[in-house]
């Protein structure tokens, strides 16, 4: 929880001796989005063993559908109030129940619905502690929920009992932007960008970022009813660093997709560019990988034009004819080429980055034979990302890696079959900076 910068604890309550009748959380913040409560309860009685919650101090409009087990058999019903379960003396001194309970939406004008899990930390054989139970609640209510109570039907919360409120934001307490998935660690906060979507400062910033383009798709070739693909070529890479980024300007940014493979004799489709682009920044962007249909050569990268695929090839002889593709280019490095006999080319390296990750690596190439009768071979093995090519076995070539813009990998075939290279990877927009 607490590595969790989306996630902040609101308050802890700890039941003192004696117990206490319920425990309550007052003042809710409605600055948070949803809100998480971690509870550990029991009652000192032999009662039923149940927690009710109620919100802004009502019981009204409140329901439960639940679903409970306790290994030999299971029940469902409803209540017309929020129904969680709690550890009693039925089931044993000193064992206590744990419950998660989630609201999503606590601040919106809507009907506020909400889930439960309950375990017990002990396997009792005592009913009802022995239940487990998952439940959805409901209070058809429109008003914001400032308040929270956990109570029995009779009787005390026993002592040592506890439970924590969690604020979740949809964005990192402290963060200085929105946008992407944010993340952080010891110096700087990660704003991850899987999908395209919109960057805002809430200051002017000094960042860092990095921009990927999707991975081109395997490609295939077909020569007379038999074939192979090479490797698709490793998504463009393009940073930057220390770049003024202004508050409250919105920054676009746009990930590219990764290409599809090839099949038969139709080649892979190359990967979409990234960018990222707003008023006073230059736009930077990053082209999709290639991907090659009309040879046994590798995709290239989008990197660099100079990043090309190996080169493949094959060996004549009827019924003993192989093949073998090239690698893809990779954003850091030219992909391989094949051995001159039976050994396909791996994918180029990728590029690393400022996170210690590496980005736009090559896929391998396919290895493909005439019949089982024909040598036997290897197929080439992506790099950072890239899918690994697949063996004279007619098997799709594996896909790159989603976000890292790998090149996908091409198919190897085995007697006039007709796999589908491996499709490239999704690009990525990464923008960093200091906390």
């Amino acid at each position: 929880m607490a590595n969790n910068p989306n996630m902040v604890a609101i308050q802890t309550v700890t039941v003192g001796a004696g117990g206490a009748a319920s425990i309550d959380f007052t003042n809710i913040p409605q600055t948070y989005t949803d809100l998480y409560l971690l509870i550990s309860t029991r009652e000192e009685s032999t009662a039923t063993a149940e927690l009710f919650v109620k919100f802004n101090n009502t019981t009204s409009n409140l329901s439960t559908r639940w679903l409970r087990g306790n290994g030999a058999s299971a029940s469902s019903g409803t209540t017309t109030n929020i129904q969680l379960l709690t550890s009693s003396n039925i089931g044993g001194a000193n064992i206590f129940s744990n419950v998660s309970f989630y609201i999503p939406n606590y601040t919106s004008s809507n009907y506020k619905s909400a889930s439960s899990d309950v375990v017990v930390e002990n396997n009792v054989t005592s009913s009802p502690d022995v239940f487990q139970n998952l439940a959805a609640h409901l209070w058809s209510s429109t008003a914001a929920i400032n308040q929270i109570t956990l109570y029995l039907a009779s009787g005390d919360i026993a002592q040592y009992s506890t439970a924590t409120l969690y604020g979740i934001t949809s964005a990192a307490k402290g963060a200085k932007a929105t946008g992407g998935i944010i993340s952080e660690d010891a110096d700087y906060y990660y704003h991850a960008f899987t999908a395209s979507g919109t960057f805002t400062p809430s200051q002017n910033l000094t960042a860092d970022y990095l921009v990927v383009a999707g991975g081109g798709g395997g490609g295939q070739t077909n020569f007379g009813g038999y074939g192979v693909g090479a490797g698709g070529g490793g998504g463009g890479v393009k940073t930057a660093t220390s770049q003024n980024l202004v508050g409250s300007n919105n920054y676009t940014v746009t990930v590219g997709a990764g290409g599809n493979g090839g099949t038969g004799s139709s080649g892979g489709a190359a990967g979409s560019s990234s960018s990222i682009s707003g008023s006073g920044i230059s736009t930077l962007t990053a082209t999709g990988g290639s991907a090659l249909g009309t040879s046994y050569a590798g995709g290239t990268s989008g990197a660099d034009s100079s990043n090309a695929g190996g080169g493949g090839g094959y060996t004549s002889g009827g019924s003993t004819e192989t093949y073998a593709g090239g690698g893809g280019g990779g954003s850091g490095g030219v992909g391989g080429s094949w051995n001159g006999s039976n050994i396909a080319g791996n994918g180029g390296n990728g590029t690393l980055w400022l996170n210690g990750s590496y980005y736009g690596g090559g896929g391998g190439g396919g290895y493909g034979r005439r019949t089982t009768s024909a040598a036997s071979g290897a197929a080439g093995t992506g790099t950072h990302g890239g899918g690994n090519g697949t063996n004279a076995n007619n098997t799709t070539g594996g896909a790159g890696s989603i976000n890292t813009g790998g090149g996908g990998g091409g198919a190897g075939t085995l007697d006039a079959g007709s796999p589908v290279s491996g499709a490239g990877g999704s690009g990525i927009v990464i923008i960093r900076y200091a906390k």
